[in-house]
Order: structure tokens, then C-alpha cells, then sequence
């Protein structure tokens, strides 16, 4: 009889070695290790070898780089979408496209059931089995951390570690350093270990050799550097002229972010599972982009349009964080998004300037910016007639004097 195939999602890292291997021990099952290749770089170094000297038997490393950039973090900047008003949502946006991939491979390969490394207490569980669910409902998730028999074999880091070494399991962790690290295309975050101090500087001189995408802004350099971007219907088309692809903006936004310290953001963050969380990003090329977008819809943008989308901000943007991409109500958002960005197009210049990008120009052949309205000299045009602005005052102001009239009355 054959064996059960599990699919695992796996880094490579001190977690998913160590499942892999107990997965295999526990279920006796065949392993199929799955890396998607979203930006990681370095990381994937001898990641095949690894996987199957841990006991994989099959490895794939599927590179999702440019699908990442073109329908996850696009459609997602469009929205403008910023969780709690800090954090660009570079783990979150990830998530389901992993989840996607894996599912694919475990119809490909008959597997029964999908595995991954997400804790109990994180958002990752939650991104990954939203994504089965929605995508592939009859096939079976195992979240090793969630169970009883998993966590009393690892009750913390040092026990996996322990583990690691008694099984010739090389990873990257140890005990003197054990805060966790996840990156890709779109940004690079760090937490637990120190970071779980809400009072740690993680910004102090000290700890530079932290950080991976960017240099430290007071080490940028001192002379600002200048950038273009050129937008068609919400989408960078363009850098400095040159035409590219999305995942070839991101590489080339991500270099010029991390050369002058762009895109640093510590937080700490609701979980969806309910407790707070402290983390540390590095989104240099998405920092850039986020604010070149912005000011590209300030130009080309109906007003109405952007407030209403701009009211959506918030909801869109915990849909992605919570793992609900997709989810029919995030679809509907993305539909309506869509809509808002056919007149976004034109070209926005940037200055970078030591971990700051400062509007430097925007101009639009669509433009909905009249400077013969907006002057503040005699217009020409005649479109605008201020003595038009006593009766638009008046109207407004009708059910303000009206409340304040029935106030006054009540007081008597």
C-alpha cells in the first residue's frame, strides 16, 4: 500500500526542518518539500540538498517572483492598503500565493493532506488554511505547532535546536541568536527573540547588523538621489524611463530604497488571533512605490472616487493581514479598486534623502489639476465664479443652524 504524501511548506529554516523530519517519523509518510521562490535570494542556497537530506522525498523550488509581484503586491498597492497605518503587509500578501502553489502541487501529486510551519499564536496559520479552504476544501491541513504531541516533544527553540544537532540537521538558528526572519520581493521582517521587548532599540548602532534590505538612514548617503516613476491605470510601468516589468520595479525600487535607508517600520501590531505583537520591516522598494502611487492618484483621482476608496482602506487592508484573499468580499474590493485606477496614470519624481521619499513633482496627461481654476490670480476661464460660494456655504450651513437653533431653545 503507498505511503500518504504530505505537501510541506518549507524554508529550510530551524521550524520546517525540524517538521519535515518529524512529519515523516510520526505519519510515515513521503514528504514533498515546496519552496516558493518569492525573493529570498540567498536563502534558497542549497535548499534541495537540504530538504532531501532531512528525509524529502521530492523537492520543489517553484519560482513565484514575478506572479508574486504582478497579482499580489500590485492589485494590493492599487488599494493603497496599510495595516494600522504602518506595516505594507509584505508577509501577509505572501501567504496565499504560497498556500495557491501548494495546493496545486498536492492535486499534482495526489497528496492527501498540506503541512506548514505557523505557530498557534500567529497569522500565518490563518493565511495559509484560509487559502486551502477557499481553494482546495476537501484536502487535510496539518499544523504540527497545534498539536499536543508536537509541542510537548518542542516546547521552545532550544529543544528544536537540541533536535537539529542530535539529527545532522544544519539550520541557521541558535540559541544566542533565535529572532525569526521572513523575507521576500516585497519587504524583510524580524521578531521574537529581543524583539518580544516592545523597549528594545532596534534602531540603535548596535544593532545594524540586523538589518539585511537597507542601510542605516544616518549611513545613506549624503547627496538626495532623484527617481521617476511612470504609472498606467494605478501600475509602475516604468523607472527612470526605462520600461519593466513589475517584478523588475520592485528589484530596481528595492535597490534604490535600501541605498538611502528607505522604508524602516518597528510596530507593534494586532494579531488576528487576538494579542498584541511586536515587528520590524524593511520594505525599501514598497515604501517608494506606496508613496509615488499616492501621489499620482492626488493628481488623476476623482474626488468621491478616492474618498470612497479611501474609506475602504482599512477593511481591504485587515482582509489581506487576516488571510482573506480569496475571500469573495476581497474580490469585490478588488473589483471596485480596479475601477478607481483607469485614470491613474502620468509620471511622479521622488527624492530619496536618508530614509525619506519627498514629493519632487507629478504631472499626468490626464490630469484632473486646473491651474487656471485653482490660481489664486483672475481666471481666465471664467469656470469658477466665487461669488457662487455664498450660496453653497448657506446650503451646507442650513441643518447647522437649524440643530444650534433647537439647542438654544431647549436651554431656555
Amino acid at each position: 500500500m503507498a505511503k500518504q504524501k504530505i505537501v510541506l511548506a518549507y524554508s529550510g529554516g530551524l521550524d520546517t526542518s525540524i517538521i519535515l523530519k518529524w512529519l515523516k517519523e510520526t505519519y510515515d509518510a513521503e514528504i514533498i518539500a515546496f519552496t516558493a521562490d518569492i525573493g529570498q535570494k540567498e536563502e534558497l542556497d542549497g535548499l534541495e540538498e537540504k530538504a532531501l537530506s532531512t528525509g524529502a522525498s521530492k523537492v520543489y523550488i517553484d519560482d513565484l517572483r514575478e506572479e508574486f509581484a504582478r497579482d499580489f503586491i500590485y492589485p494590493m498597492f492599487q488599494s493603497g492598503a496599510l495595516y494600522e497605518g504602518q506595516y505594507l503587509l509584505g508577509t501577509s500578501i505572501a501567504r496565499p500565493l504560497i498556500a495557491k502553489r501548494m495546493v496545486e502541487i498536492a492535486r499534482a501529486e495526489g497528496a492527501t493532506a498540506i503541512a506548514h510551519g505557523a505557530t498557534g499564536k500567529g497569522n500565518d496559520q490563518i493565511r495559509f488554511e484560509l487559502t486551502a479552504a477557499a481553494l482546495t476544501p476537501e484536502i487535510e491541513v496539518i499544523a504540527p505547532w497545534r498539536l499536543e504531541q508536537f509541542r510537548e516533544q518542542f516546547p521552545g527553540r532550544a529543544e528544536m535546536i537540541a533536535y537539529a544537532e542530535k539529527h545532522g540537521i544544519p539550520v541557521t538558528a541558535s540559541a544566542a541568536k533565535p529572532y525569526s526572519m521572513d523575507r521576500n520581493l516585497l519587504h524583510i521582517s524580524y521578531e521574537s527573540g529581543v524583539l518580544e521587548d516592545p523597549w528594545f532599540d532596534a534602531s540603535a548602532p548596535e544593532n545594524k547588523d540586523m538589518y539585511l534590505l537597507s542601510v542605516d538612514p544616518e549611513d545613506a548617503p549624503d547627496q538626495a538621489e532623484y527617481v521617476e516613476l511612470e504609472f498606467e491605470q494605478g501600475n509602475c510601468v516604468a523607472v527612470n524611463g526605462e520600461r519593466m516589468i513589475p517584478l523588475q520595479v520592485m528589484e530596481k525600487l528595492n535597490e534604490l530604497g535600501g541605498k538611502h535607508g528607505i522604508g524602516r517600520v518597528d510596530m507593534v501590531e494586532n494579531r488576528f488571533v487576538g494579542m498584541k505583537s511586536r515587528g520590524v520591516y524593511e520594505t525599501p522598494g514598497g515604501a517608494i512605490l506606496f508613496s509615488a502611487h499616492r501621489k499620482m492618484e492626488s493628481l488623476t483621482m476623482d474626488r468621491e472616487v478616492m474618498h470612497l476608496r479611501d474609506s475602504l482602506i482599512s477593511r481591504y487592508s485587515s482582509l489581506v493581514y487576516n488571510g482573506f484573499w480569496f475571500a469573495p468580499e476581497r474580490l469585490a474590493l478588488q473589483a471596485l479598486v480596479s475601477e478607481s485606477q483607469k485614470n491613474v496614470s502620468g509620471t511622479v519624481r521622488l527624492k530619496l534623502y536618508k530614509g525619506n521619499v519627498i514629493a519632487a513633482g507629478v504631472k499626468s496627461p490626464v490630469s484632473l489639476y486646473n491651474p487656471h481654476i485653482a490660481t489664486m490670480e483672475a481666471d481666465p476661464t471664467q469656470a469658477y465664479n466665487q461669488g457662487d460660494a455664498t450660496g453653497f456655504i448657506r446650503l451646507n450651513a442650513l441643518r447647522l443652524r437649524v440643530a444650534s437653533g433647537v439647542e438654544q431653545n431647549a436651554a431656555k
